[in-house]
């Protein structure tokens, strides 16, 4: 089958790391250019050595290569501002976009829980980190049962946080949370993220819990199948996603003000889920799996795209 050519924007970690993923494993994409704006940075060094075409000159540079109209699907792997600018750029060119930054211009997506309704999409979003690691799980109890209310905390190690993630760390709260509602499913959503400075680096955890409204035995037992079976639908792309224990789902107290978190809707009991994340380790190290499982996702989706 011929491949799909795509390019990729951001010559930082995530680009880089999403370069080296589209080189090695993809089947269906070929990529045809490495876009940044660091004439020296190491990701644009990468991809002259591997013979892809590169510029240092951002959108503009990408538009005037040879070649360019040849290109059918463009990841951004900047930053929620840049993006901005970007798809504004590209939107003459009817490129596809598949965006790793917080800017959410277009539909989230989470390839576990709802690539299939979004590949005619002109520009879709990858949400977060956290958002690609926890909304599979909050979507995996929302099937069964009605979410009042999800919340996730997602701990990375500080040294994989690079320039990019810092300077959108307010849009990963709201990000995040935004689609814990719209794909997750859960009536109410909210998003922490923690930037652990521990050495040796500790890999990515990611902690999820639902409030639900049903004290049936039965019930709990189909949630913890439900997660269970998508986690192994996520490690399907991400294979060092996992579970760190089994699901808990657990009484709680009457005297606990939880309405305020569910705008008054009435909770019985929470479900807790304990995730881990390890990189492939295909740029970063392994203990990276934040940054593993947005391009491992955002991969997954193009694919998706291209074959749809």
């Amino acid at each position: 089958m011929e491949r799909t050519k795509v390019a990729v924007i951001g010559s930082g970690n995530i680009g880089t790391d999403l370069m080296i993923k589209i080189k090695r494993l993809s089947q269906t994409l070929e990529l045809a250019a490495m876009v940044g704006i660091d004439r020296a940075s190491d990701g644009l060094a990468r991809a002259a050595r591997l013979g892809v075409a590169t510029t240092h000159q951002g959108v503009d540079g990408l538009i005037a290569l040879d070649g360019f109209d040849e290109i059918e699907i463009v990841f951004d792997a900047t930053s929620a501002k840049a993006h901005q600018a970007n798809a504004r750029a590209l939107a003459p060119y009817g490129k596809r976009l598949v965006d790793l930054t917080p800017a959410a211009l277009g539909p989230f997506v989470v390839p576990a829980v709802n690539l299939e309704q979004n590949l005619a999409e002109g520009n879709v979003n990858m949400v977060t980190c956290g958002g690609q690691a926890t909304i599979p799980v909050v979507a995996a109890v929302a099937r069964v049962t009605e979410v009042a209310y999800g919340e996730i905390v997602a701990s990375i190690a500080s040294k994989s946080a690079g320039p990019g993630t810092r300077a959108n760390i307010d849009e990963f709260t709201e990000t995040t949370a935004a689609a814990i509602e719209a794909v997750g499913g859960a009536r109410r959503g909210k998003a922490v993220i923690v930037l652990n400075p521990a050495e040796p680096p500790l890999v990515m955890r990611d902690t999820v819990l639902c409030l639900i409204n049903t004290d049936d035995e039965a019930t709990h037992e189909r949630i913890r199948a439900s997660v269970r079976g998508m986690v192994d639908v996520v490690a399907g792309y991400v294979p060092g996603y996992r579970l760190k224990q089994e699901v808990q789902i657990t009484a709680v107290p009457k005297d606990q003000p939880v309405h305020t978190l569910t705008g008054g809707a009435p909770v019985t009991h929470q479900v807790s889920v304990f995730l881990e994340v390890e990189g492939a380790a295909h740029y970063l190290p392994s203990y990276a799996g934040n940054l593993d499982i947005m391009t491992s996702a955002a991969l997954a989706t193009a694919e998706g795209i291209a074959r749809a």
